[in-house]
């Protein structure tokens, strides 16, 4: 049996509207014995509000079972002093880190969502003084450094555009917490006590889930929602092991393949 990891936005839901087949995959992968972990990049929502969402779109889950980077970034940076600009909502997901708002020896950079926050949270103020931090020696950290990502509206940009920026004007690089960072794998790897090459990775997104997991030694399913787009697939040249329409043929996919 395989240990597999699961992208949650684009492969169970976009915008909160579920993808349909999501909670009969999940129920047949747990029948035929793999082992599951729910990877995700989403900045905006707890652990425990993530999780209860998946429940109601019928999708059985543990809380423990969700990986996201809100807690990787606590176990990254706890005790030090860091300037967060993230949403309101993961803040209290930051436990141990000294959250301040100058002399600060990390900056985190979370994600933007569809809500009038975001305008708040990455205001020029807001970016300013996190350049001003910088330039003063704090290291730079970010949850994750998506370009964008898809809403039932269309690509909205996310907030990777203001970690590229700051990178630039700072001539630092970030430190990435959430995929497809190593240390991010690594804990889902160990989580699932699984060997890389026995396990795989479930998403839309062709660099943060599929290359990502691929440079770490996993097998990769590509499904064709959410983020995916077929320029983006043939212009590069990560090749997963299956690309299917959806989660829902997961179960039958793996069945064949294994």
């Amino acid at each position: 049996m395989a240990a597999i990891l699961l992208d949650v936005d684009g492969v169970f839901h976009v915008s909160r509207e579920p993808i349909a087949g999501g909670a009969e995959a999940v129920e047949r992968l747990r029948r035929d014995g793999h082992r599951l972990r729910f990877v995700t990049n989403n900045t905006t929502q707890t652990r425990a509000a993530l999780a209860e969402e998946l429940r109601g779109m019928g999708i059985q889950l543990d809380d423990e079972e969700l990986q996201t980077t809100p807690r990787a970034a606590a176990a990254t940076l706890a005790g030090r002093r860091v300037l967060a600009l993230t949403m309101h909502a993961i803040v209290g997901e930051l436990e141990g880190i000294d959250l301040v708002g100058e002399d600060a020896e990390a900056v985190l950079i979370g994600g933007a969502d569809e809500t009038p926050e975001t305008n708040l949270v990455f205001s020029y103020m807001n970016l300013a003084r996190a350049f001003h931090e910088l330039e003063a020696g704090a290291e730079l950290f970010c949850l994750h450094k998506n370009r964008w990502w898809q809403t039932k509206h269309g690509p909205a940009l996310d907030a990777g555009a203001f970690v590229a920026g700051l990178e630039y004007a700072t001539q630092v690089d970030a430190t990435v917490l959430g995929k497809p960072s190593t240390a991010y794998f690594e804990a889902a790897l160990k989580a699932l006590d699984a060997d890389a090459g026995m396990t795989w990775m479930v998403g839309d997104d062709i660099e943060a889930d599929i290359a990502g997991a691929q440079a770490h030694g996993m097998r990769t399913i590509l499904v064709r929602t959410g983020k995916f787009r077929p320029d983006a697939v043939e212009a590069t040249p990560v090749r997963p092991d299956g690309i299917i329409s959806s989660i829902a043929q997961v179960p039958d996919w793996l069945e064949e393949h294994l």
